[in-house]
């Protein structure tokens, strides 16, 4: 349904506040109070607002308490991680109500557990999926697609657990992570900064004047296409640099380095940090040149960039063993540069997602797009 000019206006600041006396709502939305009661009333009818309550003033009078109605719906939000997928359910103001997690193969049936645990009868106003590249076009060049085979055929078996009509956006992980990093984990408060992802693939999310930079292709940050190795004699190869930096590559240099002496090779980063992490030198010996590889890409950011802080990510760059090698080589390289490891973990991505979802979701409302109940 169309919404009027005013309660469009109030629709937002509710979502956003979540739950706002009228009064409240007067203010931050900065219309008059008899306008904001019609809006309110408008949107009551809709069922896109509901009373959930009352709170007393400083004057003894009570005023009624109002929060995001049934029809308000909810949004789904996917992370199609590289062995994992994450989801979770949100309410247009951002309360979670669903979440799960299951292997990436399973990624349909994880969907729709999450759908089935959301509200019934609630329109489900948007889903954003997050993939590692989203710079190919469809066939019929209407929109985005997971570029690349790795995520393609995964993203197609669990496009089929959504429900037809729903809008479904794709953005970059590597995005959805630097996203979340701003408003709830290491780079709180500051405005501009670099999230370096390093895991299976290596990754950046560029944050300038708190907007994510995406790039006239959506291909900002993909560093694993720098030129490497960049040499006398030696050619660059197509994403040589993620191959040299990935965990897989980590392991099989710890692997050549490895003694009988030094007792069973690790099968995991986790185990190969938890052995550094006590001392174990050759364990040791293999961190530290991670390390330093690390540090030189983010030497790399500095140079183009100047993000003033860089956020280290993903499944091997969050380790804080990796911050004094790190900060030691982007100091040798560039100039000063604030490094600190991510405060999210493995649920970055579907948070960032999650909030991009929530902002989809309230235009569907705000602009009056038609969703599938």
């Amino acid at each position: 349904m169309k919404l009027s000019e005013s309660a469009r206006v109030v629709f937002a600041v509710l979502a956003q506040a979540g739950t706002a006396t009228r009064p409240q709502l007067a203010v931050d939305a900065g219309l008059s109070k008899p306008t904001v009661s019609s809006a309110v009333a408008e949107l009551e009818s809709a069922e896109l607002a509901a009373h959930s309550g009352t709170v007393s003033g400083g004057t003894g009078r009570s005023a009624a308490v109002y929060g995001l109605g049934s029809a308000a719906g909810a949004v789904l939000a996917v992370d199609l991680g590289p062995s994992q997928t994450r989801v979770r359910g949100c309410a247009l103001d951002g309360t979670l109500l669903a979440q799960g997690t299951g292997a990436r193969e399973e990624s349909a049936d994880t969907v729709r557990k999450a759908l089935d645990a959301l509200p019934a009868f609630a329109p489900l106003r948007a889903v954003v999926v997050a993939v590692g590249d989203v710079t190919a076009r469809d066939e019929k060049g209407a929109g985005m697609r997971p570029a690349t085979a790795k995520a393609g055929p995964v993203y197609d078996a669990m496009a089929v657990a959504l429900p037809p009509g729903v809008p479904v956006h794709l953005e970059n992980n590597v995005n959805c992570a630097a996203l979340a990093e701003l408003h709830e984990g290491a780079a709180r408060g500051r405005d501009t900064f670099g999230y370096l992802r390093i895991g299976v693939g290596i990754g950046l999310g560029i944050v300038v004047g708190g907007h994510v930079l995406r790039g006239a292709n959506g291909a900002a940050g993909e560093v694993a296409r720098l030129p490497y190795p960049w040499d006398d004699g030696r050619e660059p190869r197509h994403e040589a640099l993620e191959e040299h930096m990935g965990s897989r590559s980590l392991l099989r240099r710890a692997a050549a380095a490895w003694q009988n002496t030094d007792g069973p090779c690790p099968r995991t980063a986790g185990r190969l940090f938890t052995l550094a992490d006590e001392g174990h030198v050759r364990a040791r010996a293999v961190v530290d040149r991670h390390a330093a590889d690390v540090g030189r890409l983010a030497a790399a950011v500095a140079a183009v960039l100047d993000p003033g802080l860089i956020v280290l990510g993903g499944g091997t760059g969050a380790y804080p063993q990796l911050l004094p090698g790190v900060r030691a080589e982007l100091a040798r390289l560039s100039w000063p540069t604030e490094v600190v490891s991510s405060m999210l973990g493995d649920s970055g991505t579907v948070a960032g997602a999650s909030r991009l979802a929530v902002a989809h979701g309230r235009r569907t409302v705000t602009d009056g797009t038609r969703v599938r109940h």
